[in-house]
């Protein structure tokens, strides 16, 4: 690949900020507990894991959880967030939509994925939009049932639905 299209899939910062608007409809549909990656500045829920405190390391299976992780250890979140649903959480993540990784054929292919049909502008980043595509994958425990949400037309486009 030329140097010259390289930013279109990857980049080197790892923290990229969940747009406001994103969490806020997927927190209307699923009614978060707990941020598992985040820190003091940018945390979404009352109760959040930090880097300090290692959400890789807690239980999580209590929760309904919003996870937005360093994209260096993205491997290692969704391995987390796929045994953690195993106990109970339902885990939803905002990643990258690396659909060519290992890690996503391992968990995301086995459970409920969404992608956006353009590249998200994050926290932080509002002159830019992200160099690469995003996805929002959720893990729900066995057996979950899937009740049915209210989301507005003006929340699935937020999302990247393309809702007439």
């Amino acid at each position: 690949m030329s140097n010259k299209h390289k930013y279109y899939h990857t980049s080197d910062k790892q923290d990229w900020g969940t747009p406001q608007f994103i969490f806020d409809a997927l927190d209307k549909e699923f009614g978060f507990t707990l941020d598992v990656c985040a820190n003091e500045k940018n945390a979404k829920c009352e109760k959040y894991y930090t880097e300090q405190n290692d959400a890789l390391t807690k239980d999580w299976s209590n929760d309904v959880c919003f996870m937005n992780p360093p994209y260096n250890l993205v491997d290692d979140f969704m391995r987390k967030a796929w045994d953690e649903s195993k106990k109970g959480a339902i885990v939803v993540c905002l990643i990258p939509a690396r659909i060519d990784a290992k890690w996503w054929h391992k968990y995301v292919m086995k459970t409920e994925w969404r992608l956006f049909t353009q590249r998200l502008e994050f926290e932080g980043h509002k002159k830019n939009r992200a160099p690469f595509p995003s996805a929002v994958v959720v893990f729900r425990p066995p057996n979950y049932k899937v009740g049915i949400f209210d989301m507005t037309r003006a929340d699935a486009r937020k999302l990247g639905y393309d809702v007439p």
